[in-house]
């Protein structure tokens, strides 16, 4: 388990949303101070506000990827579209699928805006906290590769 990995599985059980833990552990170094990740990434957890839609350990992911990659205009964003969907891609190939409710697929759900109560059984039942380390571990990966290539050039 990588170092970030953990952390973000430690937020993730200390109370942070899917996607705040992922892009808590990236933030910094990427420019952003945690307390705006973590404000930024408030509404997307639980698959954007409980709605199951995108899991929010995807969107932390992606939201961690724009800030490495992005260049200030944003005018390569054809660029990073394409690492979303290569990023995206990896996360589901793994998963089955991006969609929160899927994911949780069997899992009495509610999407109501109040979050569930964390505690023993809501970490038993739930893989989030390990979706939450494959998110990590992906853009990891992703990174390395990213810098052995500028490395090659």
């Amino acid at each position: 388990m990588s170092e970030k990995e953990q952390k973000a599985k430690e937020l993730f059980k200390s109370g942070y949303n899917c996607a705040q833990a992922v892009i808590g552990v990236f933030a910094e170094e990427s420019g952003l101070d945690f307390e705006t990740a973590m404000k930024t990434a408030l509404p997307f957890g639980g698959g954007m506000g409980r709605m199951r839609e995108v899991c929010g350990a995807v969107s932390g992911m992606l939201m961690a990827a724009g800030l490495k990659f992005s260049d200030e205009k944003a005018a390569n964003k054809a660029e990073v579209y394409k690492i979303t969907q290569e990023l995206a891609g990896k996360f589901k190939e793994q998963n089955g699928s991006i969609i929160c409710r899927e994911l949780l697929e069997g899992i009495e759900n509610s999407n109501t805006p109040t979050p569930s109560k964390r505690d023993e059984a809501y970490y038993k039942k739930r893989p989030c906290v390990e979706l939450v380390g494959d998110c990590v571990l992906i853009l990891e990966e992703y990174l390395k590769t990213k810098e052995l290539a500028k490395k090659e050039n």
